[in-house]
């Protein structure tokens, strides 16, 4: 970029947010980074979230899409990538309310930063509603199983399930509600829904009909057999990364984010002050990226710190992600 050769260092925290400080004061008190990239999870954003504030460094394009990453007054050093959750839940809600207007809604969630944008998303849209027609159940990480939380929330007579976990309880979630032989209209979070880790690991005809959103074309779709956005990424990944999963949609979120950062580091000409580099950040004008659906543009602004705010819903056939509806906005 701009005649510069870029010195990417990764270290791993392991998920652990004491370690993730750990390793970013390393990062940027030794080895002096000019900013942060694509750090994952909430958990661990959230531990180094004030430091790198305080220290200035560009903190972008992480991760996780809690809500709290596109606080521009109060961090504005940090900026997430990917819709916030809570836009999603939102999304979904809307589409609920159309197809079932009188719906209870049972939401199981993640109970931490990640997990709590989900409710809150519903309640947005629902209102004073939101008491009177949803129930409640939460895991922690360090959960065994959620089946007992599956269980009760069947119990409650709900016809909606929105669940909002990280891969592993996603597939419990669904192995449960089938050996329950409940048929809720079922909800999952789109940060669980990889065909390879998620999918075929809960047995991929026992959530035929599960309703997700996305923002980035997925891999395992036949309608994106000869895009040139795909067909640009599969010549990445056959030359970078042979051998590797190419149902795993982690990799296309990682080549969409990496083309955005380049999109930052282009802009910068040739200032590469930490300084410069978020003003960029903070300036994409309708970007467009191989890798997103047809219409979502990435956009922001020194008022707008959620580059990504649309989505498309899409239900699972049993083999892929079948996209239906129009774009849809948060509210």
């Amino acid at each position: 970029i701009a005649g510069r050769k870029i010195n990417f260092i990764s270290l791993d925290d392991g998920y652990s947010p004491p370690r993730t400080v750990e390793q970013v004061r390393r990062l940027v008190e030794q080895d002096q980074v000019a900013f942060l990239f694509n750090n994952l999870g909430t958990p661990t954003n959230s531990a180094i979230q004030r430091y790198v504030n305080q220290k200035k460094v560009p903190h972008l394009f992480i991760s996780t899409g809690a809500d709290k990453w596109g606080d521009y007054k109060n961090f504005p050093w940090t900026m997430g990538y990917q819709p916030s959750y809570r836009t999603e839940a939102q999304i979904y809600t809307k589409y609920i309310l159309q197809q079932k207007p009188n719906a209870k809604i049972a939401i199981l969630y993640q109970n931490d930063d990640f997990g709590k944008d989900y409710p809150a998303g519903v309640k947005d849209v629902l209102g004073d509603k939101f008491d009177q027609t949803t129930v409640l159940a939460t895991y922690e990480t360090t959960d065994a199983t959620i089946d007992s939380q599956i269980t009760s929330l069947q119990a409650s007579g709900a016809d909606v399930l929105l669940v909002a976990a990280i891969p592993k309880f996603a597939a419990q979630s669904i192995k449960k509600v089938h050996d329950l032989g409940w048929q809720p209209m079922f909800f999952m979070t789109n940060v669980a829904i990889s065909v390879g880790t998620v999918m075929v690991p809960a047995g991929p005809e026992n959530s035929i009909g599960m309703i997700s959103t996305n923002y980035l074309k997925d891999s395992t779709d036949p309608r994106w057999a000869n895009d040139p956005g795909m067909n640009q990424w599969r010549d990445f990944m056959a030359k970078h990364m042979p051998g590797a999963d190419l149902t795993d949609l982690s990799n296309v979120f990682a080549y969409s984010v990496s083309l955005t950062l380049m999109q930052v580091l282009k802009q910068c000409g040739n200032d590469f002050s930490r300084e410069n580099i978020m003003k960029q950040a903070a300036n994409l004008k309708n970007v467009d990226n191989p890798m997103t659906l047809p219409g979502i543009k990435i956009n922001t602004s020194p008022t707008n710190f959620h580059p990504i705010k649309a989505m498309q819903l899409m239900k699972w056939d049993g083999k892929t992600w079948v996209p239906f509806g129009d774009i849809i906005e948060g509210v």
